[in-house]
């Protein structure tokens, strides 16, 4: 097993491991390739436009973290094109489909970008350009596997010249225009063929040479060269038409077991019609695809929250009765050396109002979030733009060894723990209440940069905690900000707010976002006392959104049923709009060809 995912930088240890994998990888695979041009990998990830594109790395690896392939893909988004410059794959791994699942990623990249297509050099597979009958078997290996997708190379023009007179291997210009029926113009292919020549190779490929090459370019519309692989052709329609980008598309994980934990009590609003409400909504729009939650083990969770704590509610939870929900009602002092010995007593010691039960599904329903908010995790992890976990019940008043406010296992602050080792993470809670959880949880790192806006204290819940000068201890001094609001505000003050708190995230410079959503800030919540509408939530999102950063959206509280859906829904369109756009087997590995 193997997954796949996205390199921002270089900052973690776990980046910088990966990083150093791959650049041996590229070495023993090309070891004619300029050393210089693999030292800089580290360095484009981090100043992504030095080079004139925008430079993504994916990586495949083992539970291990030992990498089993790359890809590297440049994105220049004024041409509107993406440039596969390398693809591999350990060379043990051949018929692992590690290859084919990078290509495929890299594909759904590239339509995410919003590119009329995915250019790449493939070296020849006919043996008047090819002298050397073995490395022409592996050409024609790498050309029918690419042929499987609908890519061949351009045909008709002079890119496959040798820059150099007598020179053997000179490689094809390919395209692919991932399904998309695209019909390129010469002009545009001219563009297109220049920024490759000039920025690939400024020490290669003199003034002369390009004008050659752009000059051969004459055909409207600039032609691929036929099919010519039987396999190949077999399976071209199929995959040359993949479904509408995974990656933009956002991922929606809807926990399967909320439902078990339902207290039928009078006035309790934390209720299963919760999800039922925005699931409906969601389903109405071809925006977002359901994906079904993964099992995760408990480390994830025990690395948040007090073991004992944890134990507990899993105890106490199978041993109540299921139609009396245990209400905490003996608070002792904190003294942790003498728990009380009775199970339903001491559920005070962990809890921090008298409104939270514990039925005897909850700790199920809560273990299940957590599955959904990792599953929604992993997702960004891979390179989703925007994932939403829609769970109940709600995590973000969790602390490490308490819970309250509904919540019982904080499930944003689990998935920000979980993502904590591949770069920095930004949490920005926008739920009516405090998230007084994630604040307990992180206040002492600065990895994790943590931010709500919500009802002051004063007459909000929690009360105690949420105030601005609480600002973090230690080595997180300053990476933790509390924006506290009055009874009453306006749309606009809210978006202003949210402007300071944006302006943080940016100086921080996360890998990733986490944002927990409340929409309890809507107009006529039972819990909250502000007014905004579906048009606010939008505009939020929006905001968010121009940060330009994968999301983790995670689902808290908001209990006025008949405003859920709209708002959900509001808010991550808002959030997808204001980003923009943006199996087979092991194919031989792919570069930037002229080397």
């Amino acid at each position: 097993m193997f997954r796949i995912r996205r390199v921002f930088d270089d900052i973690s240890p776990v980046n910088q491991l990966i990083l150093t994998q791959a650049q041996d990888l590229l070495r023993e695979l090309f070891a004619g390739l300029e050393h210089k041009k693999i030292d800089r990998i580290p360095e484009v990830l981090r100043h992504p436009l030095k080079y004139g594109f925008r430079t993504i790395l994916y990586v495949a690896e083992d539970q291990r973290q030992q990498l089993l392939g790359l890809a590297l893909l440049d994105h220049d988004a004024g041409l509107s094109f993406a440039y596969l410059d390398y693809l591999a794959s350990a060379s043990r791994l051949a018929g692992r489909g590690v290859g084919g699942a990078l290509y495929d990623r890299v594909r759904s990249e590239a339509l995410s970008l919003g590119v009329k297509g995915l250019f790449y050099e493939c070296l020849p597979d006919d043996p008047a350009l090819c002298r050397d009958p073995a490395i022409l078997k592996q050409n024609r290996a790498r050309l029918r596997f690419y042929e499987r997708y609908g890519a061949r190379p351009i045909a008709g023009t002079a890119y496959e010249t040798p820059v150099k007179v007598g020179g053997d291997n000179p490689p094809y210009l390919v395209f692919d225009d991932l399904g998309q029926s695209t019909t390129l113009r010469p002009d545009y292919v001219r563009d297109v063929v220049k920024a490759i020549l000039q920025r690939k190779y400024p020490e290669l490929c003199g003034p002369e040479y390009i004008r050659m090459v752009l000059a051969s370019i004459k055909d409207d519309p600039v032609r691929l060269r036929g099919p010519r692989y039987n396999g190949a052709r077999d399976n071209a329609e199929k995959s040359a038409a993949p479904s509408p980008s995974t990656l933009r598309r956002i991922a929606v994980v809807v926990s399967d077991q909320h439902e078990i934990h339902h207290v039928h009590e009078r006035g309790y609003v934390e209720s299963p019609a919760r999800v039922k409400t925005i699931r409906q909504a969601l389903a109405s729009s071809d925006a977002f695809t359901e994906l079904p939650p993964a099992h995760f083990p408990d480390e994830a969770i025990i690395a948040v929250h007090d073991p004992g704590y944890v134990q507990y509610f899993k105890r106490v939870s199978a041993q109540i009765d299921d139609r009396t929900p245990l209400y905490p009602y003996v608070f002792p002092l904190r003294n942790r050396s003498r728990p009380p010995q009775d199970l339903p007593i001491r559920a005070g010691y962990y809890c921090l109002d008298t409104f939270t039960p514990i039925s005897r599904h909850a700790y199920i329903a809560a273990r299940r979030a957590v599955d959904c908010a990792l599953t929604a995790a992993q997702e960004v992890l891979a390179g989703r733009k925007i994932a939403y976990a829609l769970v109940r019940p709600p995590g973000h008043h969790a602390e490490r060894g308490v819970f309250g406010g509904f919540c019982y296992f904080n499930n944003a602050a689990i998935a920000a723990q979980y993502l904590s080792p591949f770069g920095r993470i930004a949490m920005l809670d926008i739920d009516y209440h405090h998230g007084n959880g994630q604040q307990d949880i992180f206040f002492k790192r600065a990895d994790v940069f943590t931010q709500s806006i919500h009802g002051h204290p004063r007459f909000a819940y929690p009360y105690f905690t949420g105030f601005a000068d609480e600002t973090g201890e230690d080595a997180g001094r300053g990476f933790n900000h509390n924006y506290p609001l009055p009874e009453k505000i306006s749309p606009e003050l809210y978006l202003q707010t949210l402007g300071k708190a944006l302006r943080r995230v940016r100086e921080f410079k996360p890998a990733y976002l986490l944002v927990c959503l409340g929409l309890d800030t809507a107009g006529g919540d039972p819990t909250g006392t502000w007014d905004l509408k579906a048009a606010d939530f939008s505009a939020v999102g929006k905001a968010i959104g121009q940060l330009g950063l994968p999301t983790l959206v995670v689902q808290e509280g908001g209990y006025r049923r008949g405003a859920l859906g709209s708002c959900a829904k509001a808010f991550l369109l808002g959030l997808r709009d204001g980003q923009g756009p943006q199996t087979a087997q092991n194919p031989p590995p792919t570069k930037n060809a002229r080397e």
